[in-house]
């Protein structure tokens, strides 16, 4: 497998070398991963273990407050709202206690990948890959840069063939590009109009290629491990991978940037590890490789707003397996504006509901003898971002029902709660340490695995800022609406303008304001802990403008 003596050093012509300078992010890049990575907690599985049991210690705090609601209940009212939270605590406990075995399962992954590593066998042909760049009205020297870099891939040049997937409607652009893949031998593919978005794009390729695998790189990444194909092919010795998925990450960039990235390495750092466990690694569009006969299988990619989960499902329902690599391969661009990461978890949340519609619907007598946790894996993922957002704001609502509920526990002053024995002040205060436990393990979790108390705190807020864009998704999906969202900030430049940013939140601040209303007529009541309890909630979810102003 090491032996590349087909490989042929690509000679660049001279007026192309600037395109492939070095971009200036990947200076930041060294220094970021050996910060996350040499300033951690010493990893070990007891870690993990007390990991798991915060979460656990979670879900049974939300579960007894809500029990507790329901044993001192005499009213419509109060059952109602004792069954409410009883339904989100359930819910809650649920997504807490399963990411916390998440977490714990991850840490065993390399293990696992260290036995498939050693059952690799030597390469006896290197087989046909298509590299795949889709393209839309993209900044065009960002993209020659790109696209050339990854033609420095190690790999026998007469074994790839690289597509450059043209869907810009802006025709300088697409004129640019054109004569660019021209010059370097790049297959150059244009469509009139862009059905089905990058699905579409990319199945429009299909048409054209008859390599034996396919890898798909955005066109904002950028290749650093020239190896991509070289390591990760081997594994497709087993025939029944059907696509393998490699970690993503961004080039370093703000404060801001950097904690919106800690969103990805959430997910690729410990979900998908504990995912590959169960042959359900997700593919996550790019940086990634796909075996052409699973493609075929499968009717190529489903043509959904988030076709990666899709494809993933899909081939999984044929009985391919998803493999994960925790190995980088490729930075991304980094977030740097929270319009831009609004627009992203909008379209991640449509497609999120859209997928556990479509996973209800598609169940076959194949699907019915998957194992359970393969399908808890496929429910968690769709049901996840909903669980951050939708269930986020019903558990506010729940909160305004509890302040102004008869129940005594947010009239206690610490004085009465320390002093009494009654066990049920004892359920009260499973009901605080659940609200306390919910703010503390963002920032538990991130100063463990990610050095970073602040980026936690802002990982934190960030959740309450996103959840209106978010749960508006849902309801888009589930009423089948239009899938684009188009977010009010129309362009770049836009940081700084207070009118503009009260604007564009305009349903964040209507709902912040209702809470600091209702904290008011608490307050009034000389319910004084209801009070700062709504007042903290309306503070959370005027986040949003807070974003909006600060970082555009």
């Amino acid at each position: 497998m090491q032996n590349i003596r087909f490989h042929q050093v690509l000679k660049l012509p001279k007026q192309t070398k600037s395109y492939l300078s070095l971009p200036s992010e990947l200076v930041s890049v060294g220094t970021k991963t050996k910060r996350m990575a040499g300033g951690l907690f010493k990893e070990n599985k007891y870690l993990r273990m007390f990991t798991l049991a915060l979460f656990v210690v979670l879900a049974l705090a939300g579960l007894a407050f809500s029990l507790y609601i329901l044993y001192e209940a005499h009213t419509v009212y109060m059952y109602a709202l004792g069954l409410f939270l009883l339904g989100l605590s359930l819910v809650s406990g649920f997504f807490n206690v399963f990411a916390g075995f998440l977490y714990y399962r991850s840490y065993f992954y390399d293990r696992h990948l260290d036995a498939l590593k050693a059952a690799l066998k030597p390469m006896r042909r290197f087989p046909t890959v298509a590299i795949a760049m889709p393209v839309y009205n993209e900044d065009p020297k960002l993209v020659m840069r790109n696209m050339l870099q990854l033609t420095r891939l190690n790999y026998p040049k007469d074994r790839v063939r690289f597509y450059l997937l043209d869907d810009s409607t802006e025709g300088g652009i697409a004129a640019q590009l054109k004569e660019f893949a021209a010059e370097h031998g790049i297959t150059y593919l244009h469509r009139a109009e862009r059905n089905a978005f990058k699905a579409g794009n990319l199945n429009n390729m299909l048409k054209y290629s008859k390599e034996e695998f396919l890898a798909v790189f955005d066109y904002d990444e950028y290749l650093t491990n020239t190896n991509f194909l070289l390591d990760l092919i081997p594994y497709f010795h087993d025939k029944d991978i059907g696509y393998i998925q490699t970690e993503k990450s961004s080039f370093g960039g703000t404060f801001f940037s950097d904690s919106v990235n800690l969103f990805d390495a959430f997910f690729f750092k410990f979900i998908q590890p504990a995912r590959a466990f169960d042959n359900t690694a997700i593919f996550a569009g790019s940086c990634g490789i796909i075996r052409r006969k699973a493609l075929d299988r499968i009717g190529g990619f489903p043509e959904y707003v988030i076709e990666d989960t899709f494809l993933s499902f899909e081939s999984n329902l044929h009985n391919y397996k998803g493999l994960y690599i925790p190995k980088i391969y490729a930075y991304g661009r980094p977030i740097r504006t929270f319009s831009a990461l609004s627009k992203q978890q909008w379209r991640y949340n449509y497609g999120d509901t859209q997928f556990l519609l479509y996973y209800f619907k598609r169940r076959t007598s194949r699907f019915k003898r998957a194992s359970p946790l393969w399908n808890i894996d496929y429910i968690t993922h769709g049901f996840g971002l909903n669980y951050l957002s939708v269930t986020l704001i019903l558990f506010t609502i729940a909160s305004i029902m509890i302040v102004f509920s008869n129940l005594q526990f947010v009239h206690l002053s610490l004085f009465q709660i320390m002093s009494s024995g009654s066990a049920m002040i004892y359920l009260e205060i499973m009901g605080a340490l659940a609200v306390i436990l919910s703010f503390f393990m963002p920032v538990f979790l991130t100063r463990v695995y990610f050095k970073s108390v602040t980026k936690g705190l802002m990982v934190f807020i960030l959740n309450f800022s996103l959840a209106m864009v978010r749960t508006k998704a849902a309801i888009s999906a589930i009423f089948n609406r239009r899938p684009s969202w188009q977010w009010t900030r129309r362009a770049q430049g836009r940081k700084g303008y207070l009118l503009y940013s009260l604007y564009s939140t305009r349903y964040e601040l209507g709902f912040s304001s209702l809470l600091f209303a209702l904290g008011g007529m608490a307050y009034l009541t000389n319910n004084i802990t209801g009070s700062l309890w709504l007042a903290l909630y309306g503070a959370l979810y005027t986040g949003a403008t807070f974003m909006m102003y600060k970082y555009g």
